[in-house]
């Protein structure tokens, strides 16, 4: 089933996220997490693009046709570009086509300076019209509220999404923020853009203080004085912190669909008890 197809429906789309194992662990090691949230009866599951970074080892493909084989939910396969040439990519299509895997998030991926960057795709755009061009598949995009970090300002950010969109992706699932008001800007300036596929809010309970620093560093999410005060107050208190971080998500979650959002993607880290803890908090309303 493509996925954009659950958008057409009377409902807001929930989602999670999954990373695969590390390079040398089990695949099984997955299951655990798997078994915790397929309970729940997400629209889809996005399977990031794991260790490896080719076809041969790499645990994305492996894992998405679990999800659709062993537990009957439609995954959607992370694939980046920025270190694969065209062979590499058509060899984990055919993966995908093998394992009936119809849907795939198509990104650039980020810039390691111990690796090679390869230029069969320069852009995630690139990749997008190459997927559609060999095989029946549906394929989203990310995107950036508060701006991707490479991007010199937030229209042209906007402009680069455009090109995205008009190469094929279907719909958009956003990086996480913390503040709604940064997604319904945001949301507004594509609209303006005649981007006008469903795009899906990213949402990242955060239960650890290395975890929202590390988030920071790496995609540059503001935080809302609101939210710095849950940190402040506790950041040395890990249950309380988890507790904390999980009423933060509850509450974006409830404005979100209060105000008509697509769909929420939730960032699960692979920790059932947090999505399932959020689930149970917003079920009636989806």
């Amino acid at each position: 089933m493509k996925i954009i197809d659950k958008f057409k429906a009377d409902k807001t789309v929930y989602s999670f996220e999954v990373f695969p194992p590390k390079k040398d662990d089990d695949i099984k090691t997955i299951y655990k997490t798997l078994d915790g949230l397929s309970h729940l009866n997400p629209d889809f599951i996005s399977v990031t693009y794991g260790a490896g970074g080719n076809a041969v080892d790499n645990k994305t493909c492996q894992i998405a046709a679990i999800l659709k084989e062993k537990y009957k939910i439609e995954p959607l396969a992370h694939l980046t570009c920025i270190n694969s040439d065209k062979s590499e990519v058509l060899a984990i299509l055919d993966q995908l086509k093998t394992a009936n895997v119809s849907n795939i998030l198509a990104l650039r991926g980020d810039k390691n300076p111990n690796e090679i960057e390869k230029t069969d795709f320069i852009h995630s755009s690139d990749l997008t019209e190459f997927i559609l061009k060999n095989g029946d598949f549906s394929v989203a995009g990310a995107c950036y509220p508060e701006g991707h970090f490479e991007s010199e300002t937030k229209i042209l950010d906007v402009l680069n999404l455009k090109k995205k969109v008009d190469a094929g992706a279907s719909h958009l699932i956003s990086q996480l923020f913390f503040d709604n008001e940064c997604f319904y800007s945001f949301k507004e300036h594509c609209r303006l853009a005649n981007i006008n596929v469903p795009i899906e809010a990213g949402i990242m309970p955060v239960v650890n203080v290395r975890q929202i620093e590390r988030l920071v560093s790496l995609c540059g999410a503001s935080l809302p004085n609101k939210f710095v005060k849950i940190i402040n107050r506790y950041g040395t208190n890990k249950e309380a912190l988890r507790d904390a971080g999980i009423a933060y998500a509850i509450d974006q979650i409830v404005d979100l669909i209060t105000n008509g959002v697509e769909g929420i993607h939730l960032y699960t880290m692979n920790n059932p008890y947090v999505a399932i803890k959020i689930t149970e908090a917003i079920k009636n309303l989806l």
